[in-house]
């Protein structure tokens, strides 16, 4: 399983499948997100502005990742 860092209270779910390295751009996150393909602790996601809290975890593509705090 994979970990990213924030530094904040949280990270939107677009930008964390970025900094994870899952998508190369913010369309693309817009894309997979809209899609249906990506789950947030468990459960299908649809809102790329979902915000993750430290202890979340999505996955998406056979990856998890988990948020960590800095």
């Amino acid at each position: 399983m994979q970990n990213i860092t924030i530094k904040d209270d949280f990270i939107k779910l677009g930008q964390a499948l970025k900094l994870a390295g899952l998508v190369s751009s913010g369309i693309e996150a817009k894309v997979v997100v809209q899609n249906g393909e990506v789950k947030v602790n468990g459960g299908t996601d649809t809102r790329r502005g979902r915000k993750l809290y430290v202890g979340d975890i999505f996955e998406y593509n056979g990856s998890q990742v988990t948020v960590s705090k800095a």
